[in-house]
């Protein structure tokens, strides 16, 4: 290859998603956790625990204290499990998280695709959850939490950072590193104000059914906001920021609409 073409081929680049109510519209903690129950690996009690955490978690927003909470919530979820009956729950667990998979998403995805981008789940569920599901959806990869293993089985204490907040940060830090990103090329979509970091440390960030706290972040600097709707009908509202956000969120409207996919590709590349 000629010294110029070597110097204009293009840098990559990849968009990041958040999994739960970005790509899913609920939460695959809960889905998790149901399969487990239903498979005797969670009691009655652990599984009510969950959800009103869950729930907890949800409405006061993410904090140190929060975090703390949620990464307790997902090792205790698992810790002496063996890892094989763990991976045995997937055939029940990916199916119901596919049936969550909003056609929004699945548009951005086929998007970014498109144009020579490639794609991540990110996520604060194990990662043996998310990197099969990542895989169905077409993805590249996945980025989830990483829990230690001890003799085939889950100790409830973490091999790498937890993958939220800070963490998920570093988690695309790391993988940008390894396969050479330019993260003011990247995209990065979430609906929470915890993923702040997420999405402060790529180009182009996208807010998505963003709660109060991501909203009112987002507007003040002019980011995307894009609603997904959970009807046919797609509501797509924007700030104030500039062409290309409009433009890319035209792109997700567009989407649906076959005779217009064209338009979207253009609009979005």
């Amino acid at each position: 290859m000629a010294a110029d073409d070597e110097a204009h081929r293009p840098v990559p680049a990849a968009a990041f998603f958040d999994l739960d109510r970005t790509i899913i519209g609920g939460s695959s903690l809960f889905t998790f956790g149901w399969v487990a129950y239903r498979a005797g690996m969670m009691s009655t009690r652990q599984l009510l625990s969950d959800v009103t955490s869950a729930v907890a978690f949800k409405l006061a927003g993410a904090s140190d204290e929060k975090t703390e909470s949620l990464k307790e919530r997902v090792l205790a979820s698992i810790a002496g499990v063996r890892v094989d009956d763990l991976r045995a729950l997937g055939d029940e667990i990916l199916p119901r998280l596919l049936d969550g998979v909003r056609r929004e998403s699945r548009g951005l995805i086929d998007l970014h695709h498109d144009a020579g981008r490639d794609t991540y789940i990110v996520s604060a569920s194990p990662i043996e959850i998310i990197v099969d599901f990542a895989d169905a959806l077409g993805m590249t990869g996945a980025l989830g939490t990483v829990a230690e293993i001890v003799d085939g089985v889950y100790s409830g204490r973490l091999a790498e950072p937890f993958c939220y907040g800070e963490g998920k940060a570093v988690a695309i830090r790391k993988v940008a590193a390894e396969r050479g990103y330019d993260l003011e090329l990247c995209y990065a979509y979430s609906d929470s104000g915890g993923d702040l970091p997420m999405l402060e440390i790529v180009g182009h960030p996208v807010a998505v059914n963003p709660d109060r706290r991501l909203e009112d972040v987002a507007r003040g600097r002019g980011w995307p906001i894009v609603e997904f709707s959970r009807t046919t009908k797609r509501v797509i509202r924007t700030t104030t920021a500039a062409v290309g956000a409009v433009g890319l969120a035209g792109a997700t409207y567009l989407w649906g609409r076959r005779a217009g996919r064209a338009a979207a590709l253009r609009s979005f590349t």
